[in-house]
């Protein structure tokens, strides 16, 4: 069965309907104790690089240029998704992060790419 992936900020509470909670940022968020946080897993690599994310706080206008560069960078990086949906072994995880508007940040293309993944795994047994 497919994991159920969804997106919250890490500013929320923690729920126990929450299920494998994973930061999806590469930078600790500001303002939140590791104790406090709850996280399960904090997979650095699967966040873009700091030169894209760097290169995207410049550019914000170019949403569809900074999604496609992601994807490039996520599609070097699937064994390591594939280690962290085995690893999350769940059926509901959760994406968290630290940005303002998670809707045009890198969190769904993230969330996008580990349902493509996740969807791809199961179809193989």
């Amino acid at each position: 069965m497919p994991a159920k992936i969804q997106i919250k900020r890490i500013y929320e509470e923690p729920v126990e309907s929450d299920g494998y909670r994973i930061l999806a940022d590469r930078l600790w968020p500001r303002g939140v104790k590791k104790a406090d946080a709850e996280i399960d897993l904090w997979p650095k690599e699967l966040a873009p690089s700091n030169e894209l994310r760097k290169w995207f706080h410049a550019h914000l206008d170019q949403y569809t240029g900074f999604v496609n560069k992601y994807q490039s960078e996520l599609n070097l990086k699937g064994e390591l998704a594939e280690q962290l949906l085995h690893e999350a072994g769940q059926t509901q995880i959760t994406l968290l992060t630290a940005v303002k508007a998670p809707a045009q940040s890198h969190v769904p293309v993230l969330k996008q790419f580990l349902e493509d993944l996740d969807s791809k795994s199961d179809n193989r047994f």
